[in-house]
């Protein structure tokens, strides 16, 4: 199973987060954050959006950090003096998938994680699309199990099929989006 660390920008958007943690749940592969990671996420959603409260985020994060015994990585400092990223506040993102012997970071920001750096650590970064694909190829039924989760779990409002592919969609997830298409009978 794949074990993904995630860069704070990918668990900022709530229907992403929501989406990602259904589908670990579903064990279709294992998350991994630290807690600076949560921080950084929290502390955006609660500056664009100051009708959301600190306990409401905090509820958010116990239940991701219980999602597995293992999603929450500490430890992971001792990595930082020798790591070089072009902005150097995402060296704690690789330190966390050091750490917890992750290959994956999963990030819309791509270009600050260069496979020049990241590949010799046996690291490489995704965008949350070709994340999503890689999950569905290695176990569309599994995965199909937890997009129908996900999607029964969105009471207000709920979404059809048609709304959740558009929510995707303006997620930047075009290519899960259409690839799911042809299976919407099943979600």
């Amino acid at each position: 199973m794949s074990l993904a660390v995630f860069d704070a920008c990918v668990l900022y958007p709530p229907s992403l987060r929501d989406l990602l943690m259904w589908l670990a749940v579903a064990k279709v592969y294992e998350p991994r954050w630290s807690e600076e990671i949560h921080e950084e996420w929290m502390r955006n959603v609660l500056k664009d959006n100051p009708e959301i409260r600190r306990e409401q985020l905090e509820r958010t994060r116990t239940l991701m950090n219980g999602i597995t015994s293992r999603s929450l990585v500490s430890g992971y400092r001792v990595h930082l003096a020798s790591l070089t990223l072009p902005d150097a506040k995402d060296c704690h993102v690789v330190a966390v998938a050091l750490e917890a012997k992750a290959s994956l970071i999963v990030t819309f920001n791509l270009k600050d994680f260069p496979g020049r750096v990241l590949s010799p650590l046996g690291i490489r970064a995704l965008h949350p699309d070709a994340f999503l694909e890689s999950l569905f190829l290695q176990n569309g039924p599994r995965f199909l199990l937890g997009i129908r989760q996900h999607r029964a779990s969105l009471k207000n409002p709920p979404k059809t099929t048609t709304d959740y592919l558009a929510t995707m969609t303006s997620l930047g997830l075009k290519k899960m989006a259409l690839r799911l298409e042809v299976f919407q009978e099943e979600f």
